[in-house]
């Protein structure tokens, strides 16, 4: 192995290790769950844990596991056999994860990925991108959205 295949992998494995040694005590699972619940509430005005079971496709108890949990670290207000509520800091991020998806979605269809496959790889990119990644994103989607030449000229439907 050359020494710059092994500078490569060593500078990968430090970056994995950076990755994974930043804890969160907010999981991607939860993200979803407060995503699911703000979409929820949008289109039915609440959310019960049956709705939420269905649309993830979990359990029953793994929802209320879940849900208390969420309300007792404040992400959202939840009284057993009632709605659900979601608190200023739940909607916060449940409307990020929303603007991700929306962005994301926007890019991906607009280099040309059908709608179905964007949407299944939205779904795991939206929760670990940074605010800084996501933010030129915006500006890229934006800057090709304003130069349709360029993106004419890239869209692989057209080659």
């Amino acid at each position: 192995m050359s020494k710059t295949t092994s500078e490569k992998n060593t500078k990968r494995l430090e970056s994995i290790k950076k990755a994974h040694s930043q804890k969160n005590s907010f999981t991607t699972r939860m993200e979803d769950y407060l995503e699911v619940i703000s979409e929820l509430v949008e289109l039915k005005g609440y959310a019960s844990p049956t709705d939420i079971s269905n649309y993830m496709h979990v359990s029953p108890p793994s929802v209320t596991k879940m849900l208390r949990k969420l309300d007792s670290d404040e992400y959202l207000e939840y009284t057993k056999y009632r709605g659900l509520k979601l608190t200023s800091r739940g909607k916060t991020i449940a409307n990020d994860i929303r603007q991700k998806h929306s962005v994301l979605l926007e890019f991906f269809q607009l280099i040309g990925i059908e709608s179905d496959v964007a949407n299944k790889d939205v779904e795991g990119i939206e929760h670990h991108l940074n605010p800084k990644t996501m933010k030129q994103l915006r500006k890229f989607t934006t800057f090709l959205k304003s130069s349709p030449d360029h993106l004419q000229s890239f869209n692989p439907k057209n080659n």
